[in-house]
């Protein structure tokens, strides 16, 4: 049976990755948000108090499309990053900057609930939680020059938004990966284990954990 996965997570624990090598593994196809050029980005890093709202609602309506369209594909789909991160951590963090207008925001959570509730939830959330050392690390190893003037604070907040998030997402079962102590990147007795602890989650296991000596064990793969 086809199975649609979002993997979730702060800018820099490893998304993509993740998505690209578990879809090998588990032979699912993977999906990458395309990149599609953001008529008001221009204008919105020149003046984000005036262009935030244009912004997200352009976003929101190209990550809408694209969970429509993943939830009826012929294969089981593996996502990098959801509609829900969207609108709960990002343009949720632009309202807290004071870069959106409360009735403007209102208006957004709005549109984004109501069309929501109109799309199937997606099988499994794999959720990728790391502290701000871990996230740090690994923007400076993958080397995007545009990432580098990322501040500390900033991902501390979006950490918070994301926790605060997860903490109450009951749309579908969600797997909570310790980013921190699993690099699947490095070692593939990680991967394997990830891998794992999602076929026991989209079976219908209740209670999936990863166990330190699970970890340890795996460490030596």
């Amino acid at each position: 049976m086809k199975k649609f996965v979002v993997v979730a997570g702060n800018i820099g624990v490893g998304k993509s990755t993740l998505v690209d090598k578990l879809c090998a593994t588990m032979s699912c196809t993977p999906f990458y948000e395309p990149v599609t050029e953001n008529p008001y980005l221009a204008d919105f890093y020149k003046d984000m108090r005036s262009w935030a709202f244009h912004s997200q609602i352009f976003f929101l309506t190209h990550r809408l499309r694209s969970h429509h369209a993943l939830s009826l594909h012929s294969n089981s789909v593996i996502q990098d990053r959801s509609v829900y991160e969207d609108a709960e951590i990002f343009a949720h963090n632009l309202y807290l900057q004071g870069h959106i207008h409360p009735r403007d925001y209102q208006t957004y959570r709005e549109l984004y609930r109501t069309l929501v509730d109109f799309l199937p939830p997606p099988d499994l959330v794999i959720y990728l939680r790391a502290s701000v050392p871990t996230l740090m690390t690994r923007i400076a190893r993958r080397g995007r020059e545009y990432e580098r003037t990322i501040p500390a604070d900033y991902l501390s907040s979006l950490n918070i938004l994301y926790e605060n998030w997860i903490s109450e997402f009951k749309l579908c079962p969600v797997l909570t990966v310790p980013a921190d102590d699993l690099d699947y990147v490095a070692h593939n007795g990680h991967l394997n284990l990830i891998a794992a602890k999602v076929s026991e989650k989209l079976t219908g296991k209740d209670e999936v954990v990863f166990l330190p000596s699970e970890v340890a064990r795996a460490s030596s793969d």
